[in-house]
């Protein structure tokens, strides 16, 4: 992953819990990297040894700090860094999430090697769709429901985010029905 993604782990912690405690979860971790360079590519074991880390240090599971960071990344990270981008989205959480199966399209021309999730939609209703998430990466469904939850939250519009299958369950991808 890239470094934009370790250095919004870092900044959710340190913003939350200080700076002291990113110290120790970084030294727990293991991991020799003083600065994150957000144009540069880390081993994907960077994150995930991050990730439990922090999950030791705060008392949570990985898939309760994996959603507490989805959520970081769409409103903290994303909105600040890529403001109209996300705008351009959609104007409203339905129409945001019919969008995301291009969305990759346009970060792929920023971050050339990255190597992104891929989404499907359907069951569309009025106040609901189910978001299809198929990635190379495993065990970040915890990421995918904070993203999902920081979408609505971006939109001022509350959701419910139900992991309908996912890969444990023998299917080759993650399903989330999104209502609100």
């Amino acid at each position: 992953m890239y470094g934009l993604v370790n250095k919004a782990i870092q900044d959710l912690i340190t913003t939350n819990f200080g700076e002291e405690k990113w110290k120790v979860i970084r030294e727990k971790s293991q991991i020799d990297i003083d600065y994150f360079i957000s144009t540069e590519p880390y081993d994907d074991s960077v994150t995930y040894q991050l990730a439990t880390a922090a999950s030791e240090e705060l008392g949570v599971s990985v898939d309760e700090v994996l959603f507490l960071f989805g959520e970081w990344w769409v409103l903290e990270t994303s909105l600040k860094k890529y403001g109209g981008l996300m705008k351009a989205g959609g104007s409203s959480v339905k129409e945001f999430l019919t969008n995301l199966p291009v969305f990759h399209d346009r970060i792929k021309m920023i971050y050339p090697n990255l190597t992104p999730p891929e989404f499907k939609i359907d069951e569309e209703a009025e106040n609901s769709l189910v978001v299809h998430y198929f990635s190379t990466r495993e065990g970040l469904g915890g990421f995918m429901k904070g993203l999902l939850s920081g979408i609505g939250k971006m939109y001022n519009t509350p959701v419910q985010i139900d992991h309908i299958f996912g890969k444990s369950s023998g299917q080759e991808h993650e399903a989330f029905k999104v209502s609100w």
